[in-house]
């Protein structure tokens, strides 16, 4: 724990790590430059078995470690940690990142500017300080998330704080109050499409989602943990099912659906493609699975709704930036077939 400059509101960063290695060290080594001093580090341990997390306290003693029995994914690892912050504002911060020194008083900055709200910095990637790998993320109206003007080259065109669609879950900044009014991540998703479920939700409650370009974070181009796996896959498909379910309206939902069959088979035929048609079979079979548990968080996020999804809908993006990891040719196709139906789908919403 820092004790900072009298004044300065206790900030907690929550960092969860599994099998990070050397990069969780460099991750802290890069905090403790912060040109911010009321700061606390919480590093929440998913059962790693490279014992980076027993490094990293004997290297930082004054780290609060906490070790959890198995991995229980991003989200319910990160809930681990937010329940014991003793800040006043909290950080989510991935171990593979490395924080320039002004990146926390910046993101405060924009906190006290703008208000109640989740925060992002400027991502750049961590071998070339020139390309961006985020200047915030987009939802699109399918339930597709991407993060803006990846793989850019950045020339300061991205430069003015700006509201967007959520604030990536790479590091994300926002008050103890807000986390907690918000319920912190859903576990159900287990990873991916968190920080999007969470930004969507906040969304509904006129909570907005904030990218501060003064705040300067690197990251790899690809993060270090799940890799383009069929477990990714799958998760990112189930949970992009899951909020298209939970958030929209029922009368949303039953506008959307001829476009949203064709959309599913859009996608199994993408998977298949890829050779993972399986990750679609087991995503869909798991929300048919869940149906019951999928109606009771509906009717609870939607109970806390303020915000219209006709408002809401006005802000989300036709098309969808996908990884160039993946087939440029495929991407263009599935991205004209997504872009195009979606425009058509908002003729009737």
């Amino acid at each position: 724990m820092n004790e900072g400059k009298v004044g300065e509101p206790k900030i907690s960063i929550v960092i969860l790590n599994y099998n990070a290695g050397s990069l969780l060290l460099d991750c802290i080594e890069s905090i403790k430059n912060t040109d911010y001093g009321n700061y606390e580090i919480i590093v929440v341990d998913n059962a790693s078995k490279d014992n980076s997390h027993k490094e990293c306290k004997k290297k930082f003693p004054e780290i609060e470690l906490i070790e959890n029995d198995k991995n229980l994914g991003y989200c319910e690892g990160n809930n681990v940690g937010l329940r014991k912050v003793k800040g006043k504002f909290v950080v989510v911060l991935n171990p593979d990142t490395l924080v320039d020194p002004n990146w926390l008083k910046e993101l405060l900055k924009g906190y006290h500017k703008f208000g109640d709200g989740i925060y992002q910095p400027k991502f750049l990637t961590t071998d070339n300080h020139k390309i961006l790998q985020s200047t915030g993320n987009m939802i699109q109206l399918f339930g597709f998330g991407f993060s803006r003007n990846k793989g850019d080259l950045d020339k300061g065109q991205f430069n003015k704080p700006e509201v967007v669609g959520y604030a990536s879950g790479t590091c994300l900044f926002t008050s103890a109050t807000i986390i907690q009014k918000l319920g912190m991540f859903d576990s159900f998703l287990f990873a991916y499409h968190d920080d999007l479920d969470l930004c969507w939700r906040a969304a509904m409650q006129d909570i907005k989602s904030y990218y501060i370009p003064t705040s300067i974070v690197y990251h790899p181009s690809e993060g270090f943990s799940f890799k383009w796996t069929n477990f990714k896959y799958y998760l990112l498909e189930r949970n992009r099912q899951y909020c298209i379910l939970t958030h929209y309206s029922r009368e949303t939902y039953y506008k959307m659906l001829p476009a949203l069959i064709i959309v599913e088979i859009g996608v199994f035929l993408f998977y298949l493609k890829k050779g993972t048609a399986i990750s679609k079979i087991r995503a869909t079979c798991n929300i048919i699975k869940n149906l019951r548990y999928i109606n009771e968080k509906y009717k609870k996020i939607q109970n806390e709704r303020i915000v219209s999804d006709k408002k809401l809908i006005k802000t989300f993006e036709d098309q969808i930036l996908i990884p160039k990891i993946m087939d440029t040719q495929k991407n263009d196709f599935f991205g004209n077939f997504i872009k195009n139906l979606s425009r058509l789908s908002r003729k009737f919403l």
